[in-house]
This record gives structure tokens, sequence and C-alpha cells, in this order.
């Protein structure tokens, strides 16, 4: 055969296809870093929206017990009242057909969860103050609205005072209304409430600070 019938192949060496598998290599892990962190990031916002959700139910249902507080007269008592962990509200509980009646609620801290306790429907000023003085609430329904979290902190307003978290205060507002019904031409004025603003700080393991809303009382 001639030389020139000779047809010469040529092919990649080692060194091409070495350069060739690390230039993939490298893609392919460049590839993996942006996707992975594509589906941290959606991971993360899932769980700010969850977070937010869960948040928003909490002060909801907070500004509705709030705004049915009772009043200090058919509580008997501080309506609203904070002691440590745990809020308390007395609030009315009117339902078509049926007296009004009143019912107790506390939103307190157990295992890093807030878990909202409700009594049974109160009827008269006994069952109210058997609830009231009631330390634990084996018997009362309860839903758990949030966890991850590590306190819950309340102030209450008090006009003439401010916001404060000292149940002295409040009681000594409504002596002070008290006494103030008693000037004959104030004698058919309702009881003022002692307090009327509510102030919540929830601190969680997920936020950086606490989340902080203010409700109206008795609106």
């Amino acid at each position: 055969m001639s030389r020139t019938g000779r047809r010469t192949v040529a092919g990649f060496t080692l060194i091409e296809l070495l350069v060739a598998i690390a230039i993939m290599a490298v893609i392919a892990v460049l590839s993996w870093r942006g996707l992975d962190q594509i589906m941290r990031g959606r991971q993360t916002i899932t769980n700010a929206m969850e977070d937010e959700r869960v948040f928003a139910q909490m002060f909801d249902q907070m500004r509705i017990d709030a705004r049915q507080a009772a009043t200090d007269d058919e509580a008997g008592q501080p309506a609203v009242s904070v002691r440590g962990n745990v809020l308390q509200i007395v609030r009315e509980l009117n339902a078509p057909g049926v007296a009004p009646r009143l019912e107790v609620v506390r939103y307190r801290i157990g295992n890093g969860r807030v878990v909202r306790y409700v009594s049974p429907p109160l009827g008269n000023l006994n069952d109210l103050q058997r609830a009231l003085q009631a330390g634990s609430e084996n018997d009362w329904s309860s839903v758990a609205l949030m966890s991850g979290v590590g306190a819950i902190n309340a102030r209450l307003y008090v006009p003439k005072v401010g916001w404060t978290t000292q149940m002295t205060d409040v009681q000594s507002a409504i002596t002070e209304n008290a006494n103030n019904l008693k000037v004959p031409q104030l004698g058919n004025a309702p009881l003022p409430r002692a307090v009327s603003g509510l102030e919540v700080s929830i601190g969680a393991t997920s936020l950086a600070k606490p989340v902080t809303r203010v409700f109206l009382v008795g609106e």
C-alpha cells in the first residue's frame, strides 16, 4: 500500500480527557451548590411564612379575647391580669338563645409552647371564683397555639399610670374607680375599666427579637 493511501485517525489524548473530566466535575459541584442554596432559601421562606401565619392566628385570638373582656365589676377582680408567664382574661360569652355567661381564658407557656386554656362556661359568681382560684386547668379545654417559644411577656395599660406589669397598680385603679362612684353626681356611672390596653410580647427561638402587639381591652 502506498503512503498516500494511508489514513491517519485523530483522537483525544489522556491529558485532554482529564481536563474535560475536571471541567465537568467543577461544573457539577457549582451546579449542586447553586441548587442547594435555592432549596435552603425556599425552606427558609416557607418556615418564615409558617411562623408568620401562626403568629397572626395567635395574636388574632388574643385580640378577640381582649375585646370581649368582662368589666372588673363583673369579674369581681381585675378582668385582665398578668402573673409571670401567664396572661389571664375573664371574658364575656354571648351565644344566641343563651343567657350571657363568663369564661376564664389563660395563655400559659408549657414545654416551649403557648397553650390557650378556656374554662367551662360560668353561670354564677361562685363558679367564677372557683375558676379564678384554680391553680390548674385539668378540666378546661386547651389548644396549643405555637411552639418554640421562650417567653411571653405582657404589660397592662392603666389610665393615669401608663404601661405596667404590677397588679398592684391595677388594683389601686379599681379601688379609685369604685371610690369615685360614691360621689353623688357619679353614682349612676358604670365602673370604668382599670385596664384599657394590653401589650403582648412573645420571644421564639426562630426570631432574632420578640414580636410585640398591642390590643384594646373591651373595645
